[in-house]
């Protein structure tokens, strides 16, 4: 046994390093920052400090806490606060990742639109509603598709897609911008403005709210703290150079649009494209932009594929231990959550109906991203309240990781710097962007508020109605402390 657990020890600092940067890194969002110019990069630091590093340490505190029981965040707010905010959790977390595949897989629609080799047709054809539409349920249901065979495909899948899609096209996208500066191209972003934007006007800080969600999904990286040396010592180490390699990547590729596409005019879901577009006219090279357009929209269907196999996988094992009716327990002959894929599906399909309503694709991905972005605040809000008070009723248990030394004086600057960032965050994102026609504030407030209210209800719902017959026979879910007592 001890010779098997020194051979899984063998995850470096630098290899988790750059997991956590491919599992965060994204380039959809990079337009939206785009909008700030030089001012940008204090977005994407103040996010760092406050949301990025907090959530993977405190993550990392309370996945070696209980490394050996089952239910992920679940686990973590329903041993602080109680099954009921539990469920609560890992709804959010679920129903969080429903609401924004949407959001990306518009993005995804646009890309396979600039594979066509007129910017001006390719334009035209992203900015369909009708269209963006159909793309994005195709692709959603053949990631479903995918899925329901099993990890093994999802695997394949989203290892290539990871590498094509994101790693690759965000690197050359840095190369582009350094070789036109280099060569004498004129820049369309002014780098002698401010570093530190107007804090005055909330209305211009809500796109940068949106930054929380890019590094949304660092608490998935806790689960490896085990399987490192020394990792009071070696897991802040790849935490910190992680954070700052996807730091460099955000602000530089979004430098990169900002140099080459006049802020005027940056479109949240299309900008990205029409970059590559014109750098590589710029070096002759017009031939590759269906190629990056492919590789983009590839990238999309991985990432895709990650989310849907994940936080539902989630949601399963708990509905088994006796918190969803056992509709939502059934699986296919290879033991995949069928069902809650199906439904999962029917609520993305409705989502997507919204294209009729709102003004344009661009207002769309921005008003489900914020929703996105509102439901899994609520949820880190949860985790980050809960690790404090962890500390407290559960204070003899035993902590492989731990944030700080001893005492809790650590624990509640780096926890409560999460809290106060995400609260931040909540806050803003309920304000209409001045950048973005949104159509009528009445929908604005009404999705968002009304979005809220009902996601957060239903989980509480559900728990009141639960019976003793929705437990499945074959769970091995774990009792909480105060449960054992």
């Amino acid at each position: 046994m001890t010779e098997k657990r020194k051979q899984i020890a063998k995850l470096g600092v630098f290899t988790l390093a750059i997991m956590n940067v491919t599992a965060v890194v994204s380039l959809r969002g990079l337009p939206a920052e785009a909008e700030y110019g030089l001012s940008s990069a204090f977005y994407y630091l103040f996010a760092a400090i406050v949301f990025l590093i907090p959530t993977s340490m405190v993550a990392a505190e309370m996945a070696a806490m209980f490394q050996d029981k089952q239910g992920g965040v679940f686990r973590w707010v329903g041993e602080a606060y109680g099954k009921k905010w539990g469920f609560l959790a890992i709804w959010l977390q679920w129903i969080q990742n429903t609401i924004w595949y949407p959001t990306v897989l518009t993005f995804g629609a646009v890309s396979i639109a600039f594979i066509g080799m007129n910017q001006s047709n390719d334009m035209a054809l992203a900015s369909n509603r009708i269209y963006t539409l159909v793309v994005v349920l195709a692709i959603y249901w053949i990631a479903t598709w995918i899925s329901l065979k099993g990890m093994g495909w999802v695997g394949k899948v989203a290892k290539a897609g990871g590498l094509a899609g994101t790693i690759i096209p965000a690197v050359l996208l840095v190369v582009l911008g350094i070789v036109y500066l280099a060569t004498g191209g004129e820049s369309q972003m002014s780098f002698s403005g401010s570093f530190f934007p107007n804090l005055s006007k909330l209305n211009n800080l809500v796109l940068a709210s949106s930054i929380f969600l890019f590094y949304a999904g660092m608490e998935m990286s806790g689960i490896h703290v085990k399987e490192m040396d020394n990792p009071a010592k070696n897991y802040p180490k790849a935490i910190f150079i992680g954070a700052a390699i996807t730091v460099l990547i955000f602000i530089l590729g979004t430098f990169a649009i900002g140099i080459i596409i006049p802020q005027k005019d940056i479109n949240l879901t299309q900008s990205l494209l029409i970059s590559f577009d014109k750098y590589f006219a710029y070096i002759h090279a017009s031939w590759l932009s269906p190629i990056i357009a492919i590789a983009l929209a590839f990238g999309v269907l991985a990432g895709v594929l990650t989310w849907v196999a994940g936080p539902s996988k989630g949601i399963f094992t708990v509905g088994k231990a006796g918190y969803l009716p056992p509709f939502f327990q059934k699986t296919n002959k290879i033991g995949v959550q069928k069902n809650i894929l199906l439904i999962q599906g029917a609520v993305v399909t409705l989502l997507g109906m919204l294209f009729v309503v709102m003004p344009s694709v661009q207002s769309f991905y921005q008003i489900m991203s914020q929703l996105s972005v509102l439901l899994y605040l609520i949820m880190y809000l949860l985790m980050f309240s809960g690790a404090i008070r962890l500390r407290y009723i559960m204070k003899d248990a035993e902590r492989p990781f731990r944030v700080g030394g001893k005492g809790n004086c650590i624990m509640w600057i780096i926890g409560g710097l999460g809290f106060a960032g995400s609260l931040l965050a909540f806050v803003l994102s309920f304000i209409p962007p001045a950048q973005i026609n949104t159509g009528s504030n009445l929908v604005w407030f009404s999705v968002l508020l009304g979005g809220c209210v009902v996601m957060v209800a239903i989980p509480f719902i559900i728990y009141a109605n639960r019976k003793e017959s929705w437990l499945a026979k074959d769970t091995e879910f774990e009792p909480f402390h105060w449960e054992e007592k």
